[in-house]
């Protein structure tokens, strides 16, 4: 835990900022995935919508920092530098956005910021099933030969990580406390969300059900949209000139007919 007189460093990563931006996009990574991973994103996105993406403990430029062993320490990390510096108004236009263990985070990091009378004004997940339907796993405890394997099997690492064992090497413990904390989720304390929800996934991705993704709609008390894409569990990727549009019509959603823009991230 954070002592409350010492502001941690933001771990938000803004990659191509908005200056008249009117919305933020906040997109948490997949197991294994950093903050760059959404860098195209925030090259893509329309003149009002700046995108941040979020960079976990142990990756990237955190490297040093070790990473997080269960959720709640991770929400301890990320949560306050969500806030820092935005008022009530500039949260409500913030969409959460997160893929695979990325929507659980998000998912819970938004009921942290509901907590607090500050919730943000959307939350699009996706490739995940709904918190309640998590369906758990032990490769966290597995060799590495076999987390490389799942690696692969998912396809969503990069293939110049994959062909460079030292880098694997130094990797493979923020990849194992990822699967450690989506592999042992179970939602956490609290009451239901109250914002829209939009639920993101592909036909073919082994990784979740349509019946799986509609169960969404029970984790709040807001309109819960689902839509389908073509593609397997890394379709962000494949179909991204369609699945971005998508995205970005949810953030657009949550804005006022008339809204001032704010200040771009630092």
């Amino acid at each position: 835990m954070i002592p409350a007189d010492h502001a941690a460093p933001s771990p938000l990563r803004t990659f191509s900022p908005r200056t008249h931006a009117r919305a933020r996009l906040i997109c948490f990574p997949h197991a294994g995935g950093a903050a760059g991973g959404y860098r195209a994103w925030g090259l893509d996105a329309p003149w009002d919508i700046e995108v941040c993406g979020v960079q976990y403990p142990g990756r990237g430029d955190r490297f040093d920092m070790p990473p997080a062993t269960d959720l709640e320490s991770l929400l301890d990390d990320l949560v306050p530098g969500l806030t820092r510096g935005r008022t009530g108004e500039e949260l409500a236009s913030t969409v959460l956005f997160g893929h695979s263990m990325g929507a659980l985070v998000a998912y819970e990091a938004a009921r942290r910021l509901a907590v607090t009378g500050r919730p943000p004004g959307a939350l699009v997940v996706s490739g995940q099933p709904a918190p309640l339907r998590s369906r758990g796993g032990a490769l966290h405890r597995a060799s590495d030969a076999e987390l490389l394997a799942d690696l692969t099997r998912l396809g969503g690492t990069a293939s110049d990580v994959m062909d460079n064992p030292a880098l694997l090497e130094a990797l493979l413990p923020a990849v194992r406390s990822d699967y450690r904390i989506a592999e042992t989720y179970r939602p956490l304390p609290g009451a239901p969300l109250g914002i829209p929800v939009t639920v993101l996934y592909a036909d073919d991705d082994p990784e979740i059900t349509a019946d799986e993704a509609a169960a969404w709609a029970g984790v709040g008390t807001g309109p819960c949209a689902v839509e389908v894409f073509d593609g397997g569990h890394f379709y962000l990727e494949t179909r991204r000139a369609d699945v971005l549009p998508r995205v970005f019509r949810a953030v657009r959603a949550v804005l006022p007919e008339t809204v001032p823009a704010w200040p771009s991230t630092p």
